[in-house]
């Protein structure tokens, strides 16, 4: 089982940057009725370094994987990494950050409707709570959190949709080939099509498109779309989606 290092290194910026974020979304909400502001900007170190590109695994009836071989709430969905740690839930589109803090008002449902069991570093809290059921974030984060998201835990697992493709290319960097995040977006628009399905990650993904006239990325080698790693967006193993 791999031992990624979490470190007390960017807390107090991650926090503030948190905090901020919370506060813009809280009051965007209040004022038009709707969330405008959804995935931060990608700039937070967390402390999580994954030495390669980690092993996902599809959560039983869930459009949700998951990293069973990390020490780290790690889960992939919709074409983003989501991290839960230190009580906060993060985002990325590259397995190893930079990481963007997210207001647990728009965490996506399913990534909430993940069982405990799922989790790999589980905070105290979730001690005493079923495995087989997702964490009481209601009971966590307040009434106000579950006022806003009544019934988020019943649903129909008859109507979920089918996972996204993992991003499977980013096997090929890591260390030195990681591409630093200016680099990124042109590199995942070049070798992962998938149109993500949630607002806010479709919010996030135009924010961060690259501009037209943009240099080929470093970091990786050159292929056309369509071929080699990821070119229309890998589908890994999936032994639970009974669908195919």
């Amino acid at each position: 089982m791999w031992n990624c290092s979490v470190g007390p290194h960017g807390q107090a910026m991650k926090r503030t940057s948190f905090i901020t974020l919370s506060l813009l979304v809280a009051f965007s909400g209040a004022a038009s009725g709707q969330v405008s502001i959804g995935i931060g900007t990608p700039s937070v170190s967390i402390g999580i370094n994954f030495p390669v590109y980690p092993q996902l695994v599809r959560v039983p009836g869930y459009p949700v994987y998951y990293a069973p071989t990390v020490q780290a709430n790690l889960f992939f969905y919709d074409g983003m990494y989501w991290v839960y740690q230190a009580d906060n839930w993060y985002a990325s589109s590259w397995y190893n950050g930079p990481w963007s803090p997210v207001a647990p008002a728009v965490v996506p449902l399913y990534v909430l409707r993940v069982p405990v069991r799922y989790y790999r570093a589980p905070p105290p809290y979730f001690g005493g709570w079923r495995a087989d059921a997702p964490p009481r974030w209601g009971e966590h984060w307040g009434p106000a959190w579950q006022q806003q998201h009544h019934g988020w835990d019943d649903w129909d697992r008859k109507k979920a949709p089918a996972p996204a493709p993992l991003p499977s290319y980013q096997r090929q960097y890591q260390g030195e080939r990681y591409p630093p995040p200016p680099q990124q977006p042109e590199v995942r628009s070049q070798k992962y099509r998938y149109e993500p399905r949630e607002e806010a990650v479709r919010q996030h993904y135009q924010e961060t498109v690259p501009a037209k006239g943009q240099p080929p990325a470093a970091g990786g080698p050159s292929q056309s779309p369509g071929k080699g790693h990821g070119g229309g967006g890998e589908r890994g193993p999936d032994k639970n989606n009974k669908n195919k």
